[in-house]
Formats: structure tokens, C-alpha cells, sequence
């Protein structure tokens, strides 16, 4: 093999690979695995230096340049709140933003679903009477009911506390069991929309819908949507067993997999904004238009979070994957 040959034909990739090195911490998404995949190549070129042109001066150059990139990969520390401000200015809404057309449809189908079972229970005395007794309903639904009290029944710290770690368990478990082809995820849409519909019957059958509506927007906008995505994102990483799109299969899941656990992290913070939601502004004294505000604005608050800064940073190369250091070995490419 000549070695100006050899050089000649790889001399792009090694000075590419010195101008990542040198930018270090300013890399984007894309540029990170860029930078991955050229260091194995350069690895793989020192190797075949080594053993079939053994040019004193190459091979300290590799050597170097390897060393380097090695360190930029894995040597580096990133100060924590610098992996913070990266998680919610990067990761998450961008891994939120490239699954909203699975958890748009998901939320989409679960309202339609919902408000069909309201509808169907408000109209029909018949179906009412399946669901509980009479004095049940009365107890359920009347002023003071079990329906308002529920939202006042502990202080208000325990009970956000309790609401938060209810509501992230489920979020997790659709996200989790998602990779069982999604079917766990479709029964935990069913079984909440089926819980909110019936709620919302029972009381739109004696003419307390509004309350109903005042008591479950102010917490449920943003609650259930936290919930749609968990229950999107979740059927898509069920779809990847179905599809891995020409991939390996076990490589697809931990591709798809990774940005999994970034937005089950970051739902944990969602959740416990509508948990504190729920416990101090549900059951205020405030008026239901100004609760229902409350909930409208922290609505509009994420779904401007997901669509300008989660768009932004998807266009920028962010896949909501963990850094390529922390993503685990790969082999080495050929020459």
C-alpha cells in the first residue's frame, strides 16, 4: 500500500476530525456523532498504519489525533448545570417535538373518546344506573360532593406530592411498556378516558358539567397532555419493534430508546407543575374563568415550549439522545 496514496485519500477525514476536537463542547447533535464516527475511522487508520506502513511521523500524527479525540469524547467533564440547561433548552423538546405526531393523535383520539362516553352516560339514565346506585350518584355529584372534595381532601402539600408520583408513575409505565407493540399504552388511554368520560356523564346528568370543566381544566390540560405524550412517544417505540426501518432491531430500540428515558425525566417536571396546579388552584376560592385561565396559560406555556423551542432545536440537529460519550461503544468502522 503507498502511503501518499493513503494519506491523500484520508487526509479530509483527519483534518475534519482535528477541527471537531477543537471546538470541544460547542458541537451540536449532529456533529457529536460526526465526531464519534471519525475518531473510529482515524482509530482504524492507525491500526493499518501501524501494521502495514509503519511511517514513524504518521503514526505520531494519528496517534496524537486519536488521543485527542478520545479525551474529547470521554475525558471531558461537563459541569452539571451545564447538562441541565443542555436537557430543557435541547433534549427534551426536541425529543418532545419529533414525536408530536404520535402523541397529537394520541391526545386527539382520547378527547373524541372521552366526551362520546360523557355524552352517552349524561343522555341515558339506563347507563347511569349501571355505573352506580342512585344515592351514589347524588353523593357523587351534588354541591360538595365526592367529585369537589376529592381536590381538598388532604393539605395541599401531601396531596400534590401524591397526585405528582400517581400521575408520574403512569406517565412511566405507558412510556415503558410501550415497547410491548403499544398495546398496554392504547388499555392506559382507554382506561383514563373511560374514568374522565364517566365523571364528566355523572355530573353533566344534573346539570353540573360547568362545575365539572372548572374543576378538571385548571390541573387536566396540562396533566393530560403530559399524558398523551408519554402515551405517544410510547407507541412509537412500540412501533419501532414492529418497524425498526431497515435497523437492526436491537439497535433500533436503544436509538429509539434513549430519548425514552430523556422525556420520562422531563415529565417528572411537567407533572409536578400540574400536581401543584391541582392541589392549590383547583380547589381555591378563585373563580372557575380565572382557574381555567391558569390552566390555559401553562397549556400554551408547553406547547410553546415543544413547537418554537423544541422545533428550533430539532432543526439544529438535536435528536433528544444522550451524548454520543454516555451512548455506549460501537465497532470500529472499515477503511
Amino acid at each position: 500500500m503507498d502511503i501518499d496514496v493513503f494519506v491523500a485519500a484520508h487526509r479530509a477525514e483527519w483534518d475534519r476530525l482535528a477541527e471537531l476536537v477543537r471546538r470541544g463542547g460547542r458541537l451540536r447533535g449532529t456533529e457529536a456523532d460526526e465526531l464519534v464516527r471519525l475518531y473510529q475511522r482515524t482509530a482504524t487508520h492507525l491500526s493499518i498504519v501501524r501494521t502495514e506502513l509503519p511511517d514513524p511521523a504518521l503514526m505520531g500524527r494519528l496517534s496524537t489525533l486519536v488521543a485527542r479525540a478520545r479525551s474529547a469524547i470521554t475525558g471531558t467533564h461537563s459541569p452539571a448545570w451545564r447538562e441541565v440547561g443542555l436537557f430543557f433548552s435541547r433534549r427534551f423538546p426536541a425529543a418532545l417535538y419529533l414525536g408530536w405526531r404520535w402523541w397529537v393523535p394520541a391526545g386527539l383520539a382520547f378527547t373524541v373518546v372521552g366526551s362520546l362516553i360523557a355524552i352517552w352516560i349524561a343522555a341515558n339514565p339506563d347507563v347511569q344506573a349501571t355505573v352506580a346506585a342512585p344515592d351514589e350518584i347524588k353523593q357523587m355529584t351534588q354541591p360538595g360532593g365526592a367529585y369537589e372534595a376529592y381536590y381538598s381532601s388532604n393539605p395541599a402539600g401531601s396531596f400534590a406530592a401524591q397526585v405528582w408520583t400517581n400521575n408520574a408513575w403512569v406517565a412511566a409505565s405507558c412510556l415503558m411498556f410501550g415497547v410491548l407493540l403499544g398495546l398496554p399504552v392504547i388499555y392506559a388511554l382507554w382506561a383514563n378516558a373511560l374514568n374522565v368520560g364517566v365523571g364528566g356523564g355523572l355530573m353533566m346528568s344534573v346539570g353540573r358539567g360547568d362545575v365539572f370543566l372548572g374543576l378538571i381544566a385548571p390541573h387536566g390540560l396540562l396533566e393530560l397532555t403530559a399524558v398523551f405524550v408519554a402515551a405517544g412517544i410510547g407507541l412509537k417505540l412500540g412501533w419501532t419493534v414492529i418497524d425498526p426501518r431497515g435497523r437492526p432491531r436491537p439497535q433500533a430500540l436503544a436509538e429509539e430508546g434513549r430519548p425514552v428515558v430523556v422525556v420520562a425525566l422531563g415529565l417528572v417536571c411537567v407533572l409536578a407543575v400540574s400536581g401543584v396546579i391541582e392541589a392549590f388552584v383547583t380547589p381555591s376560592g378563585l373563580p372557575t374563568w380565572a382557574r381555567i385561565g391558569i390552566g390555559v396559560v401553562a397549556e400554551l406555556a408547553f406547547l410553546a415550549y415543544v413547537f418554537i423551542v423544541g422545533r428550533r432545536a430539532a432543526r439544529a440537529g438535536e435528536t433528544g439522545d444522550v451524548d454520543a460519550k454516555y451512548a455506549g461503544d460501537k465497532l470500529p468502522t472499515a477503511a
